[in-house]
This record gives structure tokens, C-alpha cells and sequence, in this order.
């Protein structure tokens, strides 16, 4: 089968003929209709956050149709469209047995430490296959897996309430969920704050008000907006110290400030005017949980999570196709979310 596979950092993603993978007893095999290009695919190409086994196929927004199951899968036929947890964890460790499965000592993320969606075919455990309803396409339902899934977790992270306000920083794929999402949860006034006019656009009609940072100083406006008691949450989801410093400075009284964006660099903090003084949180949001996505693809299936708008772009599995989309994700330019759909037989 054909995959796209990281060859080592600062290289270009490439394009190899690989076997069709095996499955055990408790697996599944899965055709590979639609795979999303992650934010953090970047990273990963880039070197920030390190891979291995090298090579290995990259992509962890995967979803498709079951095309084989192990002799011991009961809750899975052939033909059923799914879309699949990238956290292969263990089942039985502590962190498993009380829930927090991304934490597993065993843990293996798709298209990060084991084989990823960038290709025809992947096997993974058939506890990591959610059900796909008809009413989502697949290009949707792989995006659910992980940019409304992060954005999903985040906000259960951070307590938000109804009555509460939310700024969201980082309009993308995962900006546009914590926004529709937020909404849900009963947010009085969502800001999304961006620098491409399209995403703040795109924020503005599922809600949010839009503040182009590139235009005005983000947290003035914010706290203009608010008539200057700052916002209850504020979430970043680009992963640059400015914008989690700014997250921070627009927090305010005994707000909770959730950082979810992936950085190498250290945030510094003015210890007791932006975290003391306002017994302001600030709290570290990482993946999600399997137990969260039957919920959330119920959201995405009643319109009430609408992903429609979120991929904006399709591209065909081929290297130089994705290479030039994980170029633009690394200038923070490009399309809100774009997603690999292979070829169909």
C-alpha cells in the first residue's frame, strides 16, 4: 500500500510502498478515507516533538470503513464507517483503570510512536473505533478525532460555566470547535483572536466576536470589550509564548487560563499581577480521553458541533501535497483545516 512517511527531522514527508498491515485477534483494519494535517504534524516534522520509530507514517485525524476484524472483535462488522481514537493504551495500568488513558504508561499516539493514518490502510485495537454516523462525512469525522476532540477536552479542563466569557486564541481547526463548543457549554461572549481575516470570518459566524491581532493589541481589546474585568477563560490553541502570554494578561478575577498549543519555548510570568493577585489557573490541557468522543460525535452528528466549515480544503495522498500544507502550518498561514483523502479503488 501507499503511505507518507517521516523520514527524520527537517526533511521532507515521502512517499513509500509499504505492506498492508497486520491485525491480531482483538484489532481492526481500516480502509483510510480521510486523514487530517494536524498543527502538530508540523512539530513533528520539524523536529519539536520527537518521533520514533523512524520511519513511521504520520497522521493521527484518521477515519474509514472496517475492512477486516480479529477473530475476537464482537462489536464491529466489515463495512461500518468509524473514526478512530489515536491513544493506543494499554487498558490496565493506573491511569488506564481511572480513566486518564492519554496518560497510559504504554501509550502509542497514531502517526507518532506507532503507524498513522497518511496511507491506504491502518490497524489499530477495535476498543479505539468510534462509530462514524451516516450524517458526517468522513473528512468531518476525522478532524472530530482530534481538533474537536483537543478543543472538547480543553474546555471540560477548564470548568467553564454557563454565564461565563471565553477568549479563544487561534481561530483554526481547533479554535473553530472550542468556539461552537463553547457556545454549548453555555458561554455568554465567545472572542476569537487571530490574524487571518478568513478563520476570524468563519469565528464570527458560529458566534465568537472576532479580534484581529494584527490590528489591535489583543488583550487592551479584550479587556475593552469586557469593560475591563478580563474573561472568565481564555484558551490558547496556536502555541507561541506570545499568545499564552496574552492569554494570561486578559484573564480575569479567579479566571482559568488553559494552554493547549504545543511550543518548545519557555513562557515567563509576572508571578503576582498575572497569577497571584487574581488567583488566576493556569492549567495544561493535553489530547483527550476515548471515553469523551461518543459525545462529541453525538454534538457533530445533532448540528450542534457543526464541522462542516471546518476543512476547507482536500488534498490526495501524495507527498508533495502535504509537504506544502505542513509548510503553511508552520508559517501559521493556510487553510483552517485541510485533510488527505486517498484515492478510491
Amino acid at each position: 500500500m501507499k503511505a507518507v512517511r517521516f523520514i527524520g527531522a527537517n526533511q521532507p514527508l515521502q512517499m513509500q510502498e509499504i505492506p498492508i498491515p497486520e491485525i491480531g485477534e482483538r484489532d481492526i483494519l481500516v480502509r483510510v478515507k480521510a486523514a487530517g494535517i494536524c498543527h502538530s504534524d508540523a512539530h513533528y516534522r520539524a523536529g519539536i516533538s520527537p518521533v520514533k520509530p523512524i520511519p513511521l507514517t504520520l497522521g493521527h485525524e484518521v477515519a474509514g470503513v472496517v475492512e477486516k476484524v480479529g477473530t475476537q472483535v464482537t462489536n464491529l462488522k466489515i463495512g461500518e464507517r468509524v473514526c478512530l481514537h489515536y491513544n493506543i493504551s494499554c487498558g490496565d495500568c493506573y491511569h488506564c483503570s481511572t480513566g486518564n488513558d492519554q496518560f497510559c504508561e504504554k501509550v502509542l499516539m497514531l502517526g507518532h510512536y506507532t503507524n498513522g493514518g497518511y496511507a491506504e490502510y491502518i490497524s489499530v485495537p477495535a476498543r479505539n473505533a468510534i462509530r462514524l454516523p451516516d450524517e458526517i462525512p468522513f473528512e468531518q469525522g476525522a478532524t472530530l478525532m482530534c481538533a474537536s476532540a483537543t478543543a472538547f477536552h480543553a474546555l471540560r479542563k477548564s470548568r467553564l460555566k454557563a454565564g461565563e466569557t471565553v477568549a479563544i486564541f487561534g481561530a483554526g481547526g481547533l479554535g473553530q470547535s472550542a468556539i461552537q463548543l463553547a457556545k454549548a457549554f453555555g458561554a455568554v461572549e465567545v472572542y476569537a483572536v487571530d490574524i487571518n481575516d478568513d478563520k476570524l470570518n468563519l469565528a464570527a459566524q458560529h458566534g465568537a466576536i472576532p479580534v484581529n491581532g494584527s490590528k489591535v493589541h489583543a488583550v487592551e481589546e479584550i479587556k475593552r470589550l469586557t469593560h475591563g474585568k478580563g474573561v472568565d477563560v481564555a484558551i490558547e490553541m496556536i502555541g507561541l509564548p506570545l499568545t499564552m502570554k496574552q492569554a494570561l494578561q486578559c484573564a480575569g478575577v479567579m479566571a482559568r487560563v488553559v494552554i493547549v498549543g504545543l511550543s518548545n519555548k519557555p513562557l515567563e510570568i509576572q508571578t503576582y499581577t498575572e497569577l497571584l493577585g487574581n488567583e488566576v489557573e493556569l492549567i495544561g490541557s493535553n489530547d483527550h480521553l476515548l471515553q469523551e468522543l461518543p459525545l462529541l460525535v453525538d454534538l457533530a452528528r445533532r448540528n450542534i458541533l457543526n464541522t462542516s466549515q471546518i476543512v476547507t480544503r482536500t488534498v490526495p495522498l501524495d507527498a508533495d501535497a502535504i509537504n506544502t500544507t505542513l509548510d503553511s502550518l508552520e508559517k501559521f498561514s493556510g487553510d483552517v483545516r485541510t485533510v488527505i483523502v486517498p484515492a478510491s479503488d
